[in-house]
């Protein structure tokens, strides 16, 4: 069964998910991050705008197969089908993604603005719902945020 997480309060959600990919990909995951297509844009600046140390590669959902196959991190529009060789979902999107039982693991990071918090709500009822386990990781508490 798909392992569930919430990244709870999350101030900047963008330096965070870079954060959480740089920290997963120096073990050798490869993660596809789903959000709507601005979220996209500014989650690729942000990568490219890391340290030189810090390089996470990446690409979007539309760049050729041999670019897929050697990046380690995919974006994707929440629109767009996802993509089954990125076994770990980090959902930044609002919704909870259709075929989200195909991935190892889903992320869901959640920031401390208030609408954000009430759609996760919704997207962790959706699970729990369902039978999904849901681990919780409370950003603030750890100093993570």
């Amino acid at each position: 069964m798909t392992e569930v997480a919430f990244h709870f309060g999350a101030p900047d959600r963008l330096a965070y998910t870079c954060r959480l990919l740089r920290k997963a990909t120096a073990t050798g995951a490869r993660l596809q991050v789903r959000a709507q297509v601005d979220i996209c844009a500014a989650l690729d600046a942000a990568l490219w705008n890391l340290g030189p140390t810090d390089f996470i590669s990446h690409c979007d959902a539309a760049a050729p197969d041999e670019v897929r196959s050697r990046s380690a991190v995919l974006l994707i529009d929440s629109d767009a089908p996802m993509q089954s060789d990125f076994p770990i979902l980090v959902n930044l999107a609002e919704d909870v993604p259709a075929g989200f039982e195909q991935f190892q693991r889903v992320i869901e990071i959640v920031s401390t603005d208030e609408q954000d918090r009430n759609l996760a709500r919704l997207r962790w009822r959706h699970y729990t719902e369902r039978g999904y386990t849901i681990t919780r990781h409370d950003l603030k508490n750890r100093g993570e945020g």
